[in-house]
Parts: structure tokens; C-alpha cells; sequence
């Protein structure tokens, strides 16, 4: 599996780390930027679909100019392309795959449930045979309904609780006890199955891999490269935060004062805590809520921050973010310090 992996990303060097696709946050630069470094990086959706296609355009003009990325099987781009169903428009979404044939498609949060991912699947292959199909889950149900689908995953990505942006509101595991029985449950599948949630540095990277993971995705590391499409003020709240099981909740109240309705109900976004947050613990109405929230927005850098209003997704990985870095830095220190951690687990005998 590991080799058929590879084979389909010959630019890869391993251990595979991935850049999660961060609605807006994860731009051309950075996905990009971590492909050159050995891993592969993903664009995450636009504020609406058709910003994805210009992202491509983007990420194509940046690739075209780069040397050291070795070509892919189809001349896809080397870089993936991210999509939330229940919000982007399925046509306009495969038009652009069909334009610029990134190498992978992620898709996330079907309204109509594990068959809409089919529909996805089916239109995408039918432009872009080589665009490989990634799917996202956080349950061992969701798995075992993919596997019944008639359009089967190309790789699954498996997202523990402690995971930033949206994740199961209820139902979500902890990484290490939910990986192993969804690897059980998919024995034999021969669907490469990435691990994410939690993991930030290559520390996170070989307990992943000795779970079984053929890979790791990461997103809120990724928010502190330098090369991510962030405010100044959200990337110094991510680094600044500590200790993510106080500093970070799972609520939809930012999604709310950020005007944003319509998530399918079994999902919940993660955030760093915040005065929005306190104050509506406290009582404190919505709407004054709102109306603060919109003032701070004004603010522009100090609307972030424990005393700030504005929303901050981020994973419960925090606390260990200690500085803004260049992406590729952060794939090769991760890749390396991985490794070490491995060797020292299985030392040479001489």
C-alpha cells in the first residue's frame, strides 16, 4: 500500500505529512509550499466555490515556476483541492477540477450523508481520472458506511477529537483509541488511512505512524507558517495559546456572530476561547454579543486575543506552536524529528 501510495505522489518523501485544507486560511502559497518540502499540501475551500478555481489558477502560475517538484502520474498539479458538500456547488467545483486536474480532491460534510460523497466522487473521476478522491471522517460508523459506497475513497483522512475547525459535535474519539478500531474495521480494504487531530509535531507524527497511519494531515500547525492566508492577530493567538484542553472549546457561537448557519447538526468547530465566548457562558445577550463582536472586527489585529471578540479555530494542539516558520521548514523538522523518534524506538543492533 505504502509504494502504490508514493507511486501516485513520487515528490513525497516520508514520513507523508499533509497540510489540511483551512477554508480560506490555506492558500496557494501554502499548499505549495509544502509540496516543495516533500509533503503535499492542500487548498482549502473559498469563501465561495468559485474561489477555489482561481486558487488553482494561482497555485499552477506558482508551480509552473518552480524546479525540484518531480512531475505526477497525469500531469496533475501537485497539490490538492479541498470542498465542504454541504456548501459548495458541485458543478463549479468539477469544472475546476477538470481545468487544472490537482492530484487530490478532499471532500467533507455531506448534507444528504455518506452517498452524496459518491455524486462527488463519480463527476470528479469522470474529468480527472488521476485527481485521487479524499474523504474525511471522525467516526468508525462513517467508515464502515464508506465502504459500502459504490465509489470507493482513493484515502481516507481520520480526524480524533482534538482536532481544530469542524469536527464531530458529539460523537468524535480521541485519536488513539479511535485510529486502531477503524484501521481493524477497514483490514483488507487496502484504503491508505491518514491520521489527524492533535498532532503538530514529529512527536505526534510516529505515534500516528505506529498506529498505523499511512500519513499524517495537519492543520493548526499549519496556521503558524508563514505562508498561510491568516491575519497577523489569529496567527499570534495561536501561538501565544497554551494548555488547549482550557484554552479551546468546541461551540458554534463563532459561527454564529460571524453570520455563518447551515453546518449539518453533527458538526462543531473548535476555538480558542475568547471574551465572546466567557460573556455568553455569563449570560450576556447574542445580540450584544454580535454587536461587539462586529465592533471588534473593526479592530482589525486586536479583535484576537484573550481579551478579543473574533473568532480563532484552532486544534487542541496549541501548546505546542512556539513560532511562525517558513512551511517547508516546519515539514522538514517535523519529517526529521519523526524519524529520530523512531530510531530510538528501534535502534540498530550491530
Amino acid at each position: 500500500m505504502a509504494a502504490s501510495l508514493l507511486s501516485r505522489y513520487p515528490w513525497v518523501s516520508t514520513p507523508f505529512v499533509v497540510s489540511a485544507p483551512m477554508k480560506v486560511m490555506s492558500g496557494p502559497a501554502l499548499a505549495v509550499a509544502v509540496s516543495r518540502a516533500g509533503g503535499l499540501g492542500f487548498i482549502g475551500p473559498g469563501a465561495k466555490t468559485q474561489d477555489t478555481s482561481d486558487d488553482l489558477e494561482k497555485a499552477s502560475s506558482l508551480i509552473h515556476q518552480e524546479a525540484g517538484i518531480k512531475p505526477t502520474p497525469g500531469s496533475t498539479l501537485p497539490v490538492g483541492i479541498g470542498y465542504q458538500l454541504w456548501a459548495d456547488d458541485i458543478n463549479v467545483a468539477v469544472a475546476a477540477i477538470e481545468k487544472y486536474k490537482p492530484c487530490a480532491a478532499w471532500l467533507y460534510a455531506p448534507r444528504q450523508g455518506p452517498k452524496e460523497y459518491d455524486d462527488w466522487s463519480r463527476k470528479i473521476r469522470q474529468v480527472s481520472p488521476d485527481t485521487q478522491i479524499w474523504i474525511q471522517i471522525g467516526t468508525l460508523k462513517e467508515a464502515k458506511e464508506l465502504l459500502l459506497n459504490s465509489e470507493r475513497p482513493d484515502v481516507i483522512v481520520l480526524q480524533g477529537a482534538e482536532s481544530g475547525g469542524h469536527g464531530r459535535a458529539k460523537d468524535g474519539m480521541g485519536l488513539m483509541a479511535l485510529f486502531p478500531e477503524v484501521a481493524d474495521a477497514m483490514s483488507g480494504s487496502q484504503i491508505p488511512l491518514f491520521a489527524a487531530g492533535g498532532i503538530a509535531d514529529g512527536r505526534g507524527v510516529a505515534a500516528a505512524l505506529c498506529l498505523g497511519a499511512s500519513g499524517v494531515v495537519m492543520g493548526t500547525r499549519f496556521l503558524a507558517a508563514s505562508e498561510a492566508r491568516i491575519s497577523q492577530g489569529y496567527q499570534d493567538e495561536v501561538v501565544r495559546a497554551v494548555d488547549g484542553a482550557a484554552s479551546t472549546t468546541r461551540t458554534l457561537l463563532y459561527n454564529h456572530l460571524r453570520g455563518t448557519f447551515g453546518w449539518p447538526e453533527q458538526y462543531s468547530p473548535r476555538t480558542i476561547v475568547n471574551k465572546s465566548f466567557v460573556e455568553r457562558q455569563e449570560g450576556k445577550p447574542f445580540e450584544e454579543l454580535r454587536r461587539l463582536h462586529d465592533e471588534a472586527a473593526k479592530t482589525g489585529d486586536n479583535g484576537w486575543g484573550p481579551e478579543g471578540r473574533l473568532a480563532t479555530y484552532a486544534g487542541a494542539s496549541v501548546g505546542l506552536i512556539h513560532g511562525v516558520k517558513p512551511a517547508e521548514d516546519i515539514v522538514r523538522e517535523i519529517r526529521e524529528y519523526a524519524l529520530e523518534r523512531i530510531q530510538r524506538l528501534c535502534p540498530r543492533k550491530e
